[in-house]
């Protein structure tokens, strides 16, 4: 039986909603990349969103440690901070033109992100200073980051095909995928003790354990282009299918459904476990997916 999945307008469909994640406020938070506003919806209420200054293109959105909401401005080359009350600031690394997109809090209670345009790896406080660490690759693309559970964070190197780990002081540890050309993208932490992603050029998805061990899951549809992936409480992981129009689940023993969205092409891209329970997905043709669970 398919899932009763509810779609919510919150911009117009050339804003593009990018990635989504629960504030500590109780809203869903969200990027329009390319209308350059941050948006806000309670679920059940109505959208309110946050001007930028134009052509930011905020991309990943997360729950700061500080009470605020951190996401990365791809276009701006920029960090930027908004307060639940709409304050933002935002914050300039040392390399220009670097293409800030992964963000993740760390263990250390800063924030990591990714330089797609730099091969680095970015720590920001929440008084914005600024570190930026080199890897050791050109090209690689890094994309998206999460905290593991291991006290380092580990990121996905699109171009690279590998994934990434850099500790806390900034010693980095690489991992080739068996796959060639997978282009991995998301990335998060799963209850098992290992790491998740999706490779939106392989149509797989991924684990890799703490000791760089990786197993490997083809999806049914393989030209499906998974783009994001987030652990639930139950410790299933769910990601979108970018290429296909719908959202799917995969236990850690690997058995994997999906569900289709109830209209064409919404092209889904980030996902996020809300404050209701249910899964939140952001459509980039302008809307937010609600996909209650079982």
């Amino acid at each position: 039986m398919p899932l009763p999945i509810e779609t919510h307008l919150v911009a117009d469909s050339d804003s593009g909603p990018y990635a989504v994640t629960t504030g500590p406020d109780g809203a869903l938070w969200y990027t329009l990349v390319r209308g350059s506003r941050i948006g806000r919806l309670v679920p059940g209420g109505r959208p309110t969103s946050y001007d930028l200054a134009p052509d930011r293109g905020p991309t990943i959105i997360v729950p700061g440690p500080d009470g605020a909401l951190w996401f990365t401005e791809y276009q701006g080359h920029r960090i930027g901070r908004i307060t639940t009350g709409g304050e933002v600031r935002e914050f300039t690394p040392p390399t220009a033109e670097c293409g800030p997109y992964g963000l993740a809090v760390g263990p250390d209670e800063a924030l990591w992100f990714t330089e797609i345009n730099a091969d680095r790896i970015g720590r920001i406080t929440t008084d914005g200073d600024i570190t930026e660490f080199p890897l050791p690759l050109t090209g690689a693309f890094p994309s998206a980051i999460t905290a593991g559970p291991d006290g380092a964070l580990w990121f996905t190197l699109n171009q690279a095909n590998a994934i990434g780990r850099i500790t806390t002081t900034g010693d980095v540890t690489v991992h080739p995928l068996p796959t060639d050309a997978a282009g991995p993208v998301g990335i998060c932490a799963g209850g098992d003790g290992a790491l998740w992603f999706v490779e939106i050029a392989a149509g797989q998805i991924g684990r890799i354990g703490a000791d760089g061990e990786v197993t490997e899951f083809p999806l049914p549809d393989r030209a499906a282009r998974p783009h994001a992936i987030v652990a639930d409480d139950r410790g299933d992981l769910w990601f979108t299918e970018w290429g296909a129009n719908r959202v799917g689940a995969i236990t850690t023993e690997g058995v994997i459904e999906t569900h289709p969205l109830p209209e064409p092409h919404n092209e889904p891209h980030g996902i996020t476990v809300g404050p209701d329970g249910a899964l939140w997905i952001a459509l980039e043709t302008g809307a937010l997916a609600r996909v209650p669970r079982r």
